[in-house]
């Protein structure tokens, strides 16, 4: 695809042309039909069973290279229409001012101005890291004060939701490093991640709900991710359960196609639980040929040598098909997913903006497939 950028709705032959079809598919993946439930936000005088239009967008890093400025101007001539912003944790934050945000009203105002000038709706604030790490000085309160920053900015924005990870402990109160356990034998393992969640998980999380509640945020997004205490929908309603209902998930998906996640099955699962508050679109392709010989936890380091592993992150669509990625927009819609779109680029070959307008360019035409009834 060429610089200049073009994302017209082509037709379906067209579209499934483009996208090579289903590039890979899950094990299991979209056996269910769509749920028959109307969006509760349908247009007023709309079929009952009418789609609603989810808004596509963006999570910014990716266009951490650009001012503020610039980043707006890019993401109109892509036809983006919301975005969720990077505040704390492991991203930096080159687009937000927190610190002269949350001590000047005005500036923020000015601020969120920019966004609302270009009809660009903020759907989220990020603060992606690990307030649960055992360096409790070095690492853990750096980013609890980070997300409990995010909590603050988006009480004075009233923006909805505040992304980011569960966190991991480690395996005492000595530890140095995080320790991530998922099997639980020998005895000894289920040990070690019974006393995380009782001592440091849930008692943690239980806190900040309390701080959330108390400023107004009833939805932190946890994405589900490998090397965390949550990384599957099971691991999130655990703690949703144990900590309080403004716990509920950032669905990003390309976490879960590797676990062998059903994907219109997560979707369906979370709203049943009420707990579908954010979705990052990123896609996963499976390489057959290493997991034949390696199986699927197998993983590099880094991008460069990604061809050596079982899986890597694309694009959406370059994982799987124009249908497959129907399907999930279709189940977000049948739900009734009151949140954005935000696509997050961690393509190794489709670097940067390119994966950015790919992706955008898959999902805008199946949700104008949607929105038109087209099957």
């Amino acid at each position: 695809m060429s610089k200049q950028t073009d994302l017209h709705v082509v037709s379906r032959r067209e579209f499934l042309a483009a996208t090579g079809g289903a590039l890979a598919s899950a094990p299991g993946v979209l056996a269910a039909t769509r749920a028959t439930s109307a969006p509760s936000d349908a247009s007023p005088g709309a079929p009952a069973d009418a789609p609603t239009k989810i808004p596509i967008g963006v999570f910014d890093p990716i266009f951490f290279h650009l001012s503020l400025d610039a980043m707006l101007e890019k993401m109109t001539a892509l036809g983006l229409e919301a975005i969720e912003v990077a505040v704390g944790g492991y991203p930096s934050t080159p687009h937000c001012p927190v610190a002269d945000m949350l001590a000047d009203a005005a500036k923020a105002r000015a601020w969120r101005k920019k966004f609302e000038d270009r009809n660009i709706r903020i759907g989220a604030f990020s603060a992606h890291g690990n307030p649960l790490h055992p360096k409790a000085a070095a690492v853990a309160r750096r980013d609890d004060e980070a997300f409990r920053r995010a909590i603050l900015l988006a009480e004075r924005l009233d923006v909805p939701v505040v992304v980011g990870f569960s966190g991991c402990p480690g395996d005492s109160d000595t530890s140095q490093h995080p320790n991530w356990l998922t099997y639980r034998w020998p005895d000894d393992y289920q040990e070690v991640v019974e006393w995380q969640w009782k001592e440091k998980v849930i008692p943690y999380w239980q806190e900040m709900v309390k701080f959330a509640r108390q400023h107004g945020v009833r939805k932190l997004a946890f994405e589900m991710h490998p090397g965390f205490v949550v990384y599957n929908p099971w691991t999130l309603l655990r703690l949703r359960e144990a900590a309080g209902e403004e716990i509920g998930a950032n669905n990003d998906l390309s976490h879960l196609f590797w676990q062998g996640c059903d994907p219109v099955e997560v979707i369906r699962l979370l709203a049943k639980e009420g707990a579908l508050f954010h979705a990052h679109m990123k896609d996963t392709v499976i390489l057959q040929e290493n997991v034949a010989k390696f199986g699927i936890l197998n993983f590099v380091p880094g991008s460069e040598d990604f061809r050596k592993g079982s899986m890597t992150f694309r694009a959406v669509g370059y994982g799987h098909g124009a249908e497959v990625w129907k399907q999930i927009v279709a189940a977000y819609m049948d739900v009734g997913y009151q949140g954005i779109l935000s696509i997050e680029n961690e393509d190794p070959i489709l670097n940067g903006e390119d994966g950015v307008e790919r992706a955008a360019y898959v999902l805008k035409n199946v949700r104008a497939e949607l929105l038109n009834g087209k099957a």
